[in-house]
């Protein structure tokens, strides 16, 4: 069939004009990891009708990942996550420019991964630290705007970063921290409110302690992410309505039925944060005892 952008992405009509479907169209956004969020987030700014993309992953799906991510099922095991989402984009949207960085972001191609971009999806994986903060200092430099939202239990925890405002590196304060400090302080300061902490059946689940651990997450969580992220996205694309950057952040946790907004001034090192970094590590040192 002939593909026509305009009808594919009409239904968007409505709640953006057809000036800001066009706005949509020219837009570039990179997207750092490819698994549980960073498939939906993908996908969902595909169907926004988002015009170009740079993705990136340099892992293959595998089982495990059927529970949480958009590309993971009994046809896609083995198969590179980048490729396989390539496809789906290109399928969403016959017309996207897709720029696929299958062999991961590192210091080599993180300029290129970056280049004429005018935002940043972060989705890495929650141990890719020092890859993570080279990409969002690099965005702060550059002056692109840099957005996370981070599936917690049951719900959505997101943090934007503002050219201008408050930078990555001063919210999360890491110089300093060992690794495994380095896990907890992100985790605490993408969820400052940590509501999913009321919820969680086995501790001993969640490890820090070592790269290759397995983190326990949600499809539902994944889903609530791309919703709260892309909607953001759409208004840092468009200009249009508020949207919370750091010091401040968001988090809506569904089992709970609850919204949280935060303020935390001087990030990491504000005392509500070191007394939560404090709480985290004393709660998974206990596990199941």
């Amino acid at each position: 069939m002939d593909f026509d952008y305009y009808n594919a992405f009409s239904r968007n009509i409505g709640w953006v004009t057809a000036e800001e479907q066009e706005k949509l169209r020219n837009t570039k956004v990179a997207v750092g990891g490819l698994g549980g969020v960073g498939g939906d987030h993908s996908i969902v700014l595909a169907r926004l009708g988002i015009g170009s993309f740079h993705i990136s992953d340099m892992d293959d799906y595998d089982v495990p990942n059927f529970n949480r991510q958009a590309g993971a099922n009994i046809h896609t095991v083995g198969k590179p996550k980048s490729q396989v989402m390539e496809s789906t984009l290109r399928a969403i949207n016959p017309t996207a420019n897709v720029t696929n960085f299958e062999e991961g972001i590192s210091d080599d191609n993180l300029e290129a991964f970056l280049d004429g971009v005018d935002l940043y999806v972060d989705s890495l994986d929650i141990f890719c630290v020092d890859i993570r903060r080279k990409v969002f200092q690099r965005c702060y430099e550059k002056g692109i705007p840099a957005i996370s939202a981070a599936p917690m239990g049951m719900g959505a925890a997101m943090m934007c970063f503002i050219p201008g405002k408050m930078s990555f590196e001063e919210y999360f304060c890491l110089d300093g921290h060992s690794f495994e400090d380095q896990i907890v302080r992100f985790v605490v300061g993408m969820s400052p409110s940590m509501q999913q902490r009321h919820y969680l059946v086995r501790k001993s689940s969640v490890n820090f302690t070592k790269k290759d651990a397995k983190v326990p997450s949600t499809c539902m969580g994944i889903s609530l992410a791309a919703g709260v992220l892309c909607s953001n996205a759409l208004k840092l694309i468009l200009k249009r309505g508020e949207v919370v950057h750091a010091p401040h952040g968001l988090h809506f946790d569904a089992y709970r039925n609850t919204l949280v907004k935060t303020y935390r001034p001087g990030g990491n090192k504000h005392w509500k944060q070191r007394f939560m970094c404090w709480y985290l590590k004393r709660m998974l040192a206990k596990g199941d005892k």
